[in-house]
Formats: structure tokens, sequence, C-alpha cells
């Protein structure tokens, strides 16, 4: 579902991926032209290649500088879907609508789209699962006017929720663009978000994936049914960078390809 372009992808500097006509891209957005523009080998061939439209920002808050691949798509908004759960999580412990990553959230015995939802899970099991019965509950306990007055302090995406509690993220009308996740996740990353540190580190802590070579991986992956999603950051000591894959994709079976290509992206651009 995507929506408009939005302005403010200009910083200090803006390093752009491949592509003619970035410079009237990164205009059309609002954004003053880029200090440099480079290529990087063969990476804006990497969605071409698998026959995928797809956009891939990075973000680094320290030196303020994006780099970005596709810019006309990194600036498009588009359902959160499972990448929400971390603000979804972030907006719950902080108001105490959940306890902690532990949590326990009982399964009802209906069935459910995926079989491994089909039972018990703390929060922590339903953010690896992307568990959206478990985070449609915690959406009740929330609540929409909650909601509102959240996002708006998070300054996520377009911030609406509309009228419907359990479906806002992942049918709309909430949007986000891959740069405006880029920029959430890295303040996410820094502990800047304007609540508690507690909420933030636990949050921080589930989405943790891996480490190699003294680098950690955090990151989630989000689903509409058309759009595909990764979002995260990386960690390398006290530097922070956090990135936003963003693609089409219609089947599931393509879902690996949102962690592969982002990893390959992350690599080309010395990140991970």
């Amino acid at each position: 579902m995507p929506g408009s372009r939005v302005s403010g992808i200009s910083r200090r500097s803006v390093l752009a991926l491949g592509g003619c006509g970035l410079a009237s891209a990164l205009a059309g957005i609002g954004a003053a032209s880029a200090s440099e523009t480079i290529k990087l080998n063969d990476a804006d061939d990497v969605f071409a290649r698998e026959q995928i439209s797809g956009t891939f920002v990075t973000y680094d808050p320290a030196e303020d500088r994006f780099v970005v691949l596709n810019a006309e798509r990194a600036a498009t908004r588009f359902v959160p879907a499972s990448t929400f759960k971390i603000p979804n999580s972030l907006i719950a412990l902080e108001i105490g609508a959940v306890k902690d990553a532990h949590e326990m959230f009982r399964y009802d015995g209906k069935p459910r789209a995926v079989a491994a939802w089909q039972k018990d899970m703390t929060l922590l099991e339903a953010v690896t699962a992307s568990n959206v019965p478990v985070f449609q509950e915690i959406a009740r306990r929330v609540r929409l006017e909650t909601y509102r007055t959240w996002l708006a302090r998070l300054d996520y995406g377009n911030r609406a929720v509309g009228d419907n509690v359990e479906r806002f993220w992942l049918a709309g009308p909430l949007l986000i663009s891959p740069v405006e996740q880029a920029r959430f996740l890295a303040r996410l990353a820094e502990q800047r978000l304007p609540m508690g540190a507690r909420s933030q580190t636990i949050v921080r802590d589930m989405v943790r994936i891996e480490e190699k070579s003294g680098r950690v991986l955090f990151a989630k992956t989000g689903w509409s049914g058309k759009i595909g999603w990764w979002a995260g950051w990386v960690e390398q000591g006290a530097r922070k960078t956090a990135f936003a894959l963003n693609m089409d994709m219609s089947r599931i079976e393509e879902a690996p390809k949102r962690i592969s290509l982002g990893k390959e992206l992350l690599t080309h651009v010395g990140v991970y």
C-alpha cells in the first residue's frame, strides 16, 4: 500500500547508490541536491538480478549520512506490517500494557494462519515468530487514542491509525518510508527515543539477531502480502548504522530474499 513521497531525506550529505536521474528523484521529495553521488560496483543490479522492485537505505546518525539505493522508492511510504512490532512493543512496555519480554500470552485455541502461532508465547517469542494475533491483543490493550499520542511523539511515519485498532499497521492507514524507518531505528539504536531507557533496552534485546566479527545485527522482518521489509541496525563498537530494505513481495516463498539481499547490501557498503 504505497503512499505519497515524503520530504526531509537530505542531511549534511546523501550518498546515493546507482540509478539514473537520482538528483531529480531527490529533488522530487523536496530534498536538496546530494553533495555526493556514488555508485558502488553493481549494487543497483541486486534487485534487478532477482527481478524484484526494491530499495535499500542505510543511515549513519554519527555522520548524519544516508546511503540510498533507488531514492524515489526510499522516500515512498508503505504499510509497516510486522516491522511495527518494534514501536508496538515500545509503546506497550512504556505504558505498562505489557510487563516485560517474558509476559505470557495464552493461545485461545482458534485456528491461526501460521501453525507456529498456535501455542502460548511470551512477548519475546511473539516478536521472533511475528505472531500477529498476539500483537492484536496488545493493540486492544493500548487502544487507538494512545497510539495517536505515541506515534506523534515518536514521529513515526504518517502517524495515522484510523479506526481499526487490530489492522492499522497491516492494511493502513499507517504508512512509513524506508528513509523514515532508518531514522526511527537509528534513534532506538542510540536510545534517543522520547521514552524510558528500560523500554528501549528490552526491545533492543528482543530484536538482536546475531553477531559476527565484532558486529552485532538487530533486525525485524515484515510482510503486508504485497510488500516485504527487513529493517534494523548494526552496531560495531560505538558506531551504529540503521538500515531498511523494502521490496515487492507477493509470495511467502520470496521471504528469505529480504534477508539475503539485505545482508548482501550491508556487506557491499561495509556495514556488516
